[in-house]
């Protein structure tokens, strides 16, 4: 048990380190326990300390109670209520509270209880459990039918909380809860954010800086989202910062609630718009800097890789085809990890360096095969429970590979210096590892030549204007799905003159010729970009 000797004064995270030193990190992740700092806990508190009527409050994912801490430190006679899915945390929650008769603490699912009653103030940083976690079709089913909207199938567990939280507040109620800040810039935070729009009680979004982890054991970025039900329902304040020092500015805005003066971060309600990434209401453009953009996805298609659904027996080496007794023209050439691709051009040199050094860098591609070895091979998969995975299940039969014919760039799905990508001159396929681009071949428009177009994707400017459609993670991780690639903007390159054009192409293979000699002359790349900006900056 953690001895805590007078919580109103635990204003701290010191219980919440007693409870990770006794509890072990495997129970912590499995309820997704990851605890909000203190400081953080006292400023959402005094979002909800600033309704004068605040009598009830609602913690729908308990934990060790650092927001009821942080609110009895300032107001002691407030009836709380708290719910916790985890018998261990809420134990020692009970004996931390024990003296408190105004806190009811219950052993019970928040999304399926609790929903006649209604709060004067909501608290909560939810668990963060993606799609895959949870069982989210009863849950989904649950929420929909209580609050009468449609949501997205991948829609995260910890927005499903905030929405039944909104739901419950009484009039002039609030709500404060820290979540991972992907929704914002998500396929399925569309109609999460649709759902915000519609109720009209989201006052402020706080968004940390993405280098700076929140949570201590989560991978992910976090924001704060500030929601009142009063009648001041016209904007919503979008503020970014640095650091948790850096929370003065909050600490202001909500002082002067209702009383803010608008400014650039200031958005009409009716101006937002849920189908697009809010990082725009946010964070700076890099796309405003550049005149004649269009959509990547008039260009070149992007796609995943190949899926297999277990790499592990899929893939194979030049020892391990071997030992199975494989022949060659079973197997489909492939990038199987993203480490075995160094450069922005990867050759059949590369490959057959693979190759030699025993690396993955083949898929069993063995539809109609009658080779005995093969047989054998496909049987020891279904022996395996192979054919029973997800993936494999769905597909007929369960060994065939997905239709994905080599792409003649690659782009990295991961990033944490700007996306990179690769020219496949080798002309194989890949894993997941990569996504797929494939230059759109228009009839009615002119096509893009490949090596303009490569040449700009290389360039600092390229990487700009996609990073305005990036999704974020901890520190300072990147990633881009396909969609996020194909909506993304770029500069028209059919407007080049063709003596630029050319420019472009001698500067590009030049390039080339130093990057395949591994010493690469980064100031041609300059040259390149220089080019670019000239003839598309804005000013």
């Amino acid at each position: 048990m953690i001895d805590v000797k007078n919580i109103l004064q635990a204003t701290n995270n010191q219980v919440e380190k007693n409870y990770s030193k006794i509890i072990s990190l495997e129970h912590r992740k499995k309820f997704a326990q990851f605890f909000t700092p203190f400081q953080l806990a006292s400023l959402m508190a005094d979002w909800l300390l600033g309704n004068q009527e605040l009598k009830t409050v609602l913690e729908p994912a308990f934990g060790l109670g650092i927001f009821t801490r942080a609110l009895l430190s300032k107001k002691s006679d407030l009836l709380i209520k708290g719910f916790d899915i985890d018998e261990t945390i809420l134990s020692e929650a009970k004996a931390i509270f024990s003296d408190f008769p105004n806190i009811e603490l219950l052993l019970e699912d928040y999304m399926f209880n609790d929903w006649n009653n209604k709060y004067d103030g909501i608290i909560c940083n939810p668990p963060y459990f993606k799609f895959h976690d949870y069982d989210n079709k009863i849950i989904l089913n649950e929420i929909e039918n209580h609050l009468n909207i449609k949501l997205n199938g991948f829609t995260n567990l910890y927005t499903l909380f905030l929405l039944k939280s909104i739901y419950q507040l009484n009039s002039n109620g609030r709500v404060a809860y820290i979540i991972p800040s992907e929704f914002l810039n998500s396929d399925y935070g569309k109609l999460v954010k649709s759902a915000l729009i519609k109720n009209k009680v989201l006052r402020h979004i706080v968004v940390f800086d993405f280098e700076e982890n929140v949570f201590d054991d989560a991978l992910t970025t976090a924001c704060i989202l500030l929601c009142s039900n009063d009648k001041h329902n016209q904007k919503v304040k979008f503020t970014t910062i640095k650091k948790i020092d850096d929370l003065e500015q909050i600490k202001n805005y909500i002082l002067r609630y209702p009383h803010n003066n608008a400014d650039d971060s200031t958005i009409s309600i009716s101006d937002l718009e849920p189908e697009i990434k809010w990082r725009k209401y946010y964070q700076k453009q890099n796309g405003i800097r550049y005149k004649n953009l269009i959509p990547f996805s008039s260009v070149a298609k992007v796609v995943r890789g190949i899926a297999t659904g277990a790499n592990e027996y899929f893939t194979f080496s030049k020892s391990k085809a071997n030992q199975y007794g494989i022949d060659e023209k079973y197997l489909l050439p492939c990038i199987c990890k993203a480490v075995d691709v160094k450069d922005n051009f990867f050759t059949n040199d590369n490959f057959n360096t693979l190759v030699n050094n025993d690396r993955q860098a083949f898929l069993l591609n063995a539809i109609g095969s009658q080779d005995e070895s093969v047989l054998k091979y496909i049987e020891l998969g279904e022996t395996t429970g192979i054919d029973k995975k997800y993936l494999t299940s769905c597909r007929t039969p369960w060994y065939s590979l997905e239709n994905r014919p080599p792409s003649p760039i690659w782009v990295s799905v991961f990033n944490r210096s700007g996306l990179k990508f690769i020219r496949n001159e080798a002309n194989i396929s890949n894993l997941t590892t990569f996504h797929c681009v494939y230059p759109v071949q228009n009839s009615l428009f002119e096509n893009v030549n490949i090596d303009v177009l490569f040449a700009y994707l290389l360039t600092d400017v390229a990487r700009e204007i996609f990073e305005d459609n990036r999704r974020e993670y901890g520190n300072g991780l990147q990633k881009f799905e396909p969609n996020d690639l194909n909506k993304a903007m770029m500069l028209d390159l059919t407007l080049l003159d063709k003596k630029t054009e050319n420019k472009i192409i001698e500067l590009y293979k030049k390039y080339r010729e130093t990057a395949i000699n591994k010493s690469p002359d980064d100031s041609l790349l300059v040259e390149i970009n220089n080019i670019f900006k000239t003839k598309y900056s804005q000013c």
